[in-house]
């Protein structure tokens, strides 16, 4: 995902959410100050791999999400996901976080030699300020919705789980599949709905831009409004 493709989506993401484009920037050049240019050679074990996307949701801790997760190629774990199946003596092989919940467990998995992708917003500037001098540089991939700079990239993407998928596609996963994925999740606050709303509609837009259809959205997809993309877009 080149960021001149997805900045109209995210200025749309901006207008929908009301967040100020400055914050991100601020943000990002925050992470930037405090990292190094990550070499993606640490994960060239996705490029032609089965890459599992675990999101945080209830459904990850169910027999078959575990199941698949284990099978996978590849493990990429958003957030919390990271621990819940560390629990499970399932291995994550790289995390997607904004430093919202867990920060001890960002830096053990640095420290090990497990790539972590670190995100700047606009609202995270004293968590990266806090943890990420903490984490073992090599390790701690910085990352932006706002324009790249510097070691900061963009490979698209808006919460941790679907900016995981992104990622994924990016370094050459030959295949995706998600796992601890809940949209209808009645137990999250109005925003985390919203945010999933997003989740949900980036995903429907990576799944037309690989030409693979991805099982977590089966019977979904025809109400996905994909207006909320962009005109220029088009969809099978």
């Amino acid at each position: 995902m080149e960021f001149e493709t997805w900045e109209p989506v995210y200025e749309t993401i901006c207008r929908d959410f009301g967040y100020p484009r400055a914050g991100d920037e601020k943000a990002r050049d925050v992470l930037a100050s405090l990292t190094t240019p990550f070499d993606l050679a640490h994960l060239a074990a996705i490029d032609g791999a089965t890459v599992a996307i675990a999101g945080a949701g209830p459904s990850l801790e169910t027999d078959g999400a575990l199941e698949s997760a284990r099978d996978a190629d590849f493990v990429i774990a958003a957030s919390t996901a990271a621990d819940v199946l560390a629990a499970h003596d399932i291995p994550v092989d790289c995390m997607v976080t904004d430093l919202d919940k867990n920060p001890e467990t960002v830096q053990r998995l640095t420290a090990t030699g497990v790539p972590v992708a670190v995100h700047a917003h606009g609202d995270n500037i004293s968590d990266i300020r806090r943890v990420v001098p903490d984490c073992e540089d090599e390790f701690v991939l910085p990352t932006t919705q706002a324009a790249p700079s510097g070691p900061v990239r963009n490979f698209g993407g808006f919460t941790d789980g679907d900016r995981a998928a992104f990622l994924a596609d990016h370094i050459g996963a030959a295949h995706l599949v998600f796992v601890g994925w809940d949209f209808d999740d009645e137990s999250v606050a109005a925003v985390k709905a919203d945010k999933l709303a997003w989740a949900e509609r980036l995903l429907y837009w990576l799944e037309q831009c690989r030409g693979e259809r991805f099982a977590v959205l089966d019977g979904r997809r025809s109400e996905i409004d994909t207006g909320m993309l962009g005109a220029e877009l088009e969809f099978e």
